[in-house]
């Protein structure tokens, strides 16, 4: 069970968003999958020996970018806190200085809502997107919360619940946010989901 929820958890898709299609394709029909490198290289059109590199590569990219460890709730907590001000005022250097310099940030808007459609990786274009507006849009309050084990912030326009971004924190660093905004997803907000296999 443990397996499962980290397989499917933030932190994973996050990394497997920094990989390329084709590294993301080897990684998972290989060590999700366990297929044979020939059936792979047929699937992808490579030859064998590239989807070994391929497999490779990808493995050695989601090991350097799995969390490190587990962080204590004061870190988090200051972490959070840090980031919901520098938000909340504009402060791009604050934001500088709470995400780590390789900080990806995903969005979701299930094709309904305005979200990003890439990864958007690196400190300073992160921090310039969320200043210029992505989450500063029309003043929305903002209150923090816990949503799949995750740190995040809710943000409600109007009164109404908008968006959910759920952070990622290592070593004291934001190093993954996911901006869900889909309103398929968040109108299950209100509601515990089980883990089912």
């Amino acid at each position: 069970d443990v397996e499962l929820a980290d397989s499917v958890s933030m932190a994973m898709l996050l990394v497997m968003e920094t990989l390329t299609p084709t590294e993301r394709a080897v990684f998972v029909l290989r060590d999700v999958f366990d297929l044979g490198y020939e059936e792979i290289a047929e699937a992808v059109e490579k030859s064998p020996a590239a989807v070994r590199q391929i497999a490779h590569r990808a493995r050695a990219h989601v090991a350097a970018r799995r969390p490190r460890g587990v962080v204590s709730r004061t870190e988090t907590q200051n972490a959070l806190d840090a980031f919901q001000r520098a938000v909340e005022t504009g402060d791009l250097q604050g934001l500088l200085d709470i995400l780590s310099p390789d900080v990806v940030l995903m969005g979701d808007g299930g094709g309904i809502k305005q979200a990003v459609l890439r990864p958007v990786v690196g400190a300073d274009k992160v921090a310039r997107l969320l200043v210029g507006g992505l989450i500063r849009v029309a003043a929305p309050s903002m209150g923090p919360a816990q949503v799949n084990a995750y740190p995040a912030l809710i943000l409600r326009l109007d009164g109404e619940l908008d968006t959910v971004i759920t952070l990622r924190i290592d070593d004291g660093l934001i190093t993954g946010l996911y901006a869900v905004r889909n309103p398929e997803k968040l109108s299950r907000m209100e509601r515990e989901t089980a883990l089912r296999r």
